[in-house]
């Protein structure tokens, strides 16, 4: 009786390159649920039958090309003084009203805007160069490298983040680029950490054993093939990281340590209101509506990604409430 298993001859030297080559180009499973969610078609659907996400989206686009773009916007100058026109409540003229010198609150909201949000994004932007490549190196090196980046990220989580801005802004008077900076400097370690524990858990795979083999350098490894699994994380961790650097910033402004006069925010719009709360509300209520609606909107897009990213929360989470 003839033996039915099948002998397989070995590849040989070409065979075993191509297949090699055939496992990191195209892997069984080359992204986690995080990425192939994210990259899925059925996002779009599942952002518009999402009626709070597609809301925040919608608005958060529109504040933020608003901001942008307000110079272009603005029907007038943020710093023209028309003592006749002092504390005048929100008309069709100034739909925002006028503050204690008669200038046009829409328009310095507008240009407060672009200061908040523009400082925000960059802050987000360099703790996120900062995060992926710490948190890169920890995870896909290992050993030493791992325990001193993670060790410094402990230290650096340990210490009140408010107190280190207080601390540097009272030293230093802080420009634009330098407020971006140290902003940031204070939300690199939670994305640290997310992107270390994603390429930790990725360094073994076959693939990037498959890449290993061919000799791919370590540098074109984490860069091409590792790294990508982070992104729906790290998404996740830029949208809640810019509600947060818009609130460190008007915190700053509103405390006085912020952007100096003549530049705006809409913390700096707050503290100037802080005498006419009784008198002339709308030129406190206008700048801190923008700030509650910015930063809502980030952390509803953030629940939304997150959800996205990993299903598994979002059914943890209907459970727990079932319950």
């Amino acid at each position: 009786m003839e033996s039915s298993t099948r002998v397989l001859e070995p590849l040989d030297k070409k065979e075993r390159s191509a297949a090699l080559h055939r496992v990191v180009s195209s892997p069984g499973e080359p992204f986690p649920q995080s990425v192939r969610s994210l990259s899925r078609p059925g996002v779009i659907a599942r952002l518009r039958s999402d009626r709070g996400a597609y809301a925040a989206l919608v608005l958060l686009v529109i504040i933020t090309l608003s901001a942008v773009a307000a110079p272009l916007l603005s029907p007038s100058s943020p710093y023209v003084i028309d003592p006749g026109k002092k504390f005048l409540a929100p008309s069709a003229s100034h739909p925002f009203g006028t503050d204690d010198m008669g200038r046009d609150l829409f328009v310095r909201v507008m240009q407060g805007g672009r200061v908040s949000v523009t400082v925000g994004i960059i802050a987000v932007f360099f703790a996120l160069v900062v995060g992926i490549i710490g948190g890169g190196v920890a995870g896909y090196c290992g050993g030493v490298a791992d325990s001193l980046v993670m060790r410094f990220t402990d230290v650096m989580l340990s210490i009140p983040v408010f107190l280190i801005i207080l601390l540097c802004s009272s030293i230093l008077s802080p420009g634009f680029v330098f407020l971006c900076l140290l902003i940031g400097s204070v939300q690199w370690m939670e994305v640290a950490r997310v992107v270390r524990s994603v390429v930790f858990s990725t360094r073994g795979l076959e693939f990037v054993e498959a890449a290993r083999a061919l000799g791919v350098s370590d540098s074109r490894i984490l860069l091409r093939h590792v790294l990508p699994h982070t992104s729906g994380p790290v998404l996740v961790a830029a949208t809640l990281g810019l509600a947060q650097a818009i609130v460190i910033e008007s915190t700053l402004s509103f405390l006085g340590f912020g952007l100096q006069p003549p530049s705006m925010s809409w913390g700096s719009l707050l503290r100037d209101a802080q005498g006419y709360l009784a008198t002339a509300p709308w030129i406190a209520f206008f700048p801190g509506l923008m700030i509650f609606a910015t930063v809502l909107c980030c952390y509803v897009l953030g629940e939304f990604l997150e959800s996205t990213v990993d299903p598994r929360k979002t059914a943890a989470r209907r459970l727990a409430h079932r319950a």
